[in-house]
């Protein structure tokens, strides 16, 4: 991409989409096109060809999506799969029609198969069955990333895709039930801060592993990857490293400064038991994360505090 690159950024409002927006400007990308959902359905295909005809952007992050954490993909299963495909397929399908140089996909690690071998590679894609709890929003990124697999082999398009690991940092969504793990925990811990709760129960028995990358990392790694990565098969992003859920409280309690007891709800799901990323890939490509965990923690409840609390008063 040149500085002056046309370049939309598709879902700027998200966590992921705010952070690819950020590092392009930080890396001096001066011609960023971004419109709200109000501005632009990206679930509407007239008004997405529309968009593409009128602005012709050269580049695209794909990072728009519907998204959730365990509730909130097991209430609504249809809604995750529509929602995230007809999204996905419009700004595609525009993209090539309009004769964009470049497109990138972002997806999501839930895409590989429950009891896939760890690591998980990229290449144990669609090897085995997908965990049950988000089976309807990995067929709908499973989809998308073969869409742009099928362009490049059928009509010769430079559209790649990248699944991040467990996300998190500025622009998260901190919903009290249909948040992920982490800005979760977050919330929760702070509140029981606040009115000086004793103890704080938390779903599950704390074994599953999980792996976590700060956002603004994966902002690097998609603009990257943009300059610097042609292929068919998706790159894994994340740290290679992982802990237990049951790690991540204590860790996000410590940082939040709570200090009650911290207590496990057994009879609530724990979702998929591992999940950690070979990330062997981009880091042959010459990229590797720069935010420990517990740093990117801090700056995540700095966040919270000051934007998201902010925002709810």
């Amino acid at each position: 991409m040149e500085k002056d690159s046309k370049v939309f950024v598709a879902g700027h409002r998200g966590m992921v989409g705010s952070a690819i927006v950020r590092e392009l400007e930080r890396q001096g990308y001066n011609n960023i096109i971004v419109r709200t959902h109000k501005e632009l359905d990206l679930c509407n295909q007239q008004a997405v060809n529309d968009f593409f005809a009128a602005e012709r952007p050269e580049y695209v992050f794909l990072a728009a999506a519907k998204v959730g954490g365990i509730v909130a993909n097991q209430s609504a299963l249809a809604d995750f799969m529509y929602d995230n495909m007809m999204l996905e397929m419009n700004v595609i399908h525009a993209a090539w029609k309009n004769g964009c140089k470049k497109l990138e996909f972002l997806g999501s690690s839930c895409i590989y198969p429950r009891m896939a071998p760890q690591p998980m590679k990229e290449s144990c894609l669609l090897t085995s069955e997908l965990e049950k709890t988000n089976e309807a929003y990995a067929l709908a990124k499973i989809s998308g990333l073969k869409y742009c697999e099928f362009l490049n082999k059928q009509y010769g398009t430079d559209y790649i895709s990248v699944m991040p690991t467990n996300l998190y940092g500025p622009n998260d969504n901190y919903h009290p039930t249909h948040s992920h793990v982490l800005p979760a925990l977050i919330r929760r811990f702070h509140e029981a801060k606040e009115e000086g709760a004793p103890s704080v129960t938390c779903w599950g028995d704390g074994s599953p592993l999980r792996e976590f990358l700060y956002v603004d990392d994966l902002a690097n790694l998609c603009v990257f990857l943009m300059n610097n990565y042609s292929g068919d098969e998706t790159v894994n992003a994340g740290t290679g490293k992982e802990l237990t859920i049951k790690e991540l409280a204590e860790l996000t309690a410590k940082v939040v400064g709570y200090n009650g007891k911290i207590e496990w709800d057994s009879s609530k799901p724990n979702g998929t038991p591992r999940k950690l990323l070979d990330v062997s890939k981009a880091t042959a490509l010459g990229w590797t994360y720069k935010t420990e965990l517990e740093d990117g923690i801090r700056l995540a409840y700095d966040d919270f505090l000051h934007n998201h609390m902010r925002a709810e008063r």
